[in-house]
């Protein structure tokens, strides 16, 4: 199935490898990171809202789920988050979701300190989320075409 972040089935190629061992490591080098990123922005906007641990989220379409101690951050589609507002803690802003498309690997050092670096240079504030294959930047709805147009002039 293609990851929702882009039409073709893998967003970059990969070395043979990778492919034979079925081991996807992902690329470290920052250089090559920051001229392949590959920024897509998804449909929608996102909400970060807070829930009680017993929570039943489990028929949500989250986006994302985090564990902290003062409770379960859930990360999803403004619509859905409206239907849960009596339970949950929402934040105040809405937020679109930019994908790297790039295959970013875990070890990889500096390449969001490097993206959030530059958009706040531009006052934009962004709140990243790394995953297995690919970094994914929420950034304010009212600057997402900002943002958009500052990742794909990299690098200028």
């Amino acid at each position: 199935m293609p990851s929702p972040c882009c039409s073709r089935s893998r967003c970059v190629k990969l070395n043979m490898t990778e492919m034979r061992s079925g081991i996807t490591t992902g690329e470290v080098d920052l250089d090559q990171l920051l001229r392949s990123m590959q920024p897509r922005m998804l449909e929608g906007e996102y909400v970060f809202c807070s829930v009680a641990p017993e929570f039943n989220w489990q028929s949500l379409a989250l986006v994302g789920l985090f564990y902290e101690a003062e409770g379960l951050t859930l990360i999803l589609r403004r619509e859905q988050a409206a239907q849960i507002s009596g339970s949950a803690q929402l934040s105040n802003a809405a937020f679109r979701m930019i994908t790297l498309a790039v295959h970013s690997s875990l070890e990889a050092v500096g390449f969001l300190a490097a993206v959030t670096s530059r958009l706040a240079k531009a006052g934009i504030s962004v709140n990243p989320v790394a995953a297995y294959y690919h970094d994914h930047l929420f950034v304010p709805t009212d600057r997402a075409a900002e943002a958009m147009q500052i990742l794909q002039a990299w690098p200028d």
